[in-house]
């Protein structure tokens, strides 16, 4: 049974854009409520499971994406309230089962990629994502500060704290770590060179990530963008630890440790651009190389004022967001009917949803975000859904027909344009 809160809430957007922009009503309610119909399950515990769509395992990012939407409905919801209460220990679970891991089966079955890398029945996919450690705490986090709710602070969600703590300080000096990861007989992407250690990083004081949020693996091992994520679910972790455990001490860790990847983003992850001026990379390694470009996949560059980490009128961000929407970009695609970014993990030329609702949420240009829309409305195929990726000459051509959190990120778009009186 759908929670009532999200239930009223679907049909009062449905109306307002039936009026406002007609073009998206057909889209708002299936896309807002998409994720709470057709991916969370009551497993036969009680606990509750969210699948990304189309793939039956729990990633730990995109489940915090799906749900956040709903968190503000929480608090004069019951019924909702437990599933994301439920959620968040579900995840704290799987963190602590095996904090290396990106996607996790509903229980010990086996099910997944068969990699040369640590193995446990549980884990569906062991690609470690510096993000997927930040989500859980972002969702904790913004569930506390909307309802109040002392239930999150269980035992295992404190052990799920301590655990993301000691792997990102582990990770600052990758050299050392046990970590590896290897696949056979497939793309260059999906595996780790250097016998699956990826390649050598100097010691920047930020934290080493295998993979980006693509699950695509990164070129050098500091990601920018999940740097910054790091900093924000840190110093978030540190007012959860104090304000559910009197944790000082490891509250003050966290605090220490994200002055320490703050520093090294600064030091390491800026160059001068002869075009755009002072602006992010996208990774480093710490001795000098850098990747400039940006992926669609949150985090992002042009998602900083979405994850906290800046405000959207940051002149560095502003420079970067710049780059990020533009041909300088190597995953800015232009198109016939729309443009956007895109990402080195679906067909070339293709773009994301994601990207074009990202590029909106993090605009204060009003014909900026209407042109967002419009392009959305154009893209969809007939099917009213989000996709992942599409050709942006011609839409019929997408991957992945069930991609939830893209469809509650557009949803939390139009939520958020609604709320502030848009149009």
């Amino acid at each position: 049974m759908i929670p009532d809160s999200l239930v009223k809430r679907a049909e009062r957007l449905e109306e307002y854009y039936k009026e406002k922009f007609p073009k998206l009503s057909g889209m708002v309610k299936q896309c807002f409520l998409n994720t709470i119909e057709t991916t969370v399950k009551r497993l036969d515990d009680g606990s509750y499971f969210v699948i990304t769509g189309d793939i039956p395992a729990m990633w730990l990012r995109d489940s915090a994406a799906q749900v956040r939407p709903y968190v503000k409905f929480a608090k004069e919801d019951r019924e909702l309230a437990e599933i994301l209460e439920s959620v968040i220990e579900k995840q704290s679970e799987f963190i602590c089962i095996d904090p290396y891991a990106n996607a996790f089966n509903e229980g010990c079955t086996f099910e997944g990629h068969k990699d040369e890398t640590t193995q446990n029945g549980n884990v569906f996919e062991r690609k470690y994502e510096v993000d997927s450690l930040c989500a859980p705490a972002y969702l904790a986090y913004r569930y506390f500060e909307e309802t109040g709710s002392r239930r999150i602070f269980t035992k295992k969600f404190h052990e799920m704290m301590v655990t993301v703590l000691t792997v990102f300080k582990d990770e600052q000096r990758h050299g050392g770590s046990q970590y590896f990861f290897r696949r056979y007989n497939c793309p260059e992407s999906d595996t780790l060179p250097n016998k699956g250690k990826g390649r050598p990083v100097n010691y920047t004081g930020m934290t080493w990530s295998g993979f980006r949020p693509s699950d695509d693996r990164c070129l050098f091992g500091y990601l920018i963008p999940s740097n910054m994520m790091a900093v924000k679910a840190l110093r978030y972790m540190a007012f959860l630890l104090r304000e559910g455990y009197e944790d000082n001490r490891t509250a003050e860790n966290c605090e220490l440790l994200a002055e320490d990847i703050e520093e090294g983003i600064k030091l390491y992850g800026v160059v001068e651009h002869p075009k755009y001026g002072r602006m992010y990379a996208y990774e480093t390694d710490g001795y000098g190389n850098h990747v400039l470009m940006d992926d669609a996949n949150s985090p992002s560059l042009l998602s900083l004022p979405y994850i906290g980490y800046c405000d959207k009128e940051d002149e560095m961000y502003k420079n970067t967001r710049r780059f990020v929407l533009s041909t300088d970009n190597p995953y800015y695609k232009v198109g016939s009917v729309a443009r956007g970014v895109g990402s080195p993990h679906t067909p070339d030329g293709y773009i994301w949803h994601i990207g074009l609702v990202m590029q909106a949420l993090t605009s204060n240009d009003r014909n900026e975000i209407l042109d967002c829309l419009d392009m959305i409305s154009k893209t969809t195929a007939g099917t009213n859904f989000m996709h992942e990726a599409f050709d942006p000459n011609d839409p019929a051509k997408f991957t992945r027909p069930w991609f939830a959190w893209a469809n509650t990120l557009f949803a939390e778009l139009l939520d958020k344009l609604m709320e502030e009186g848009f149009f």
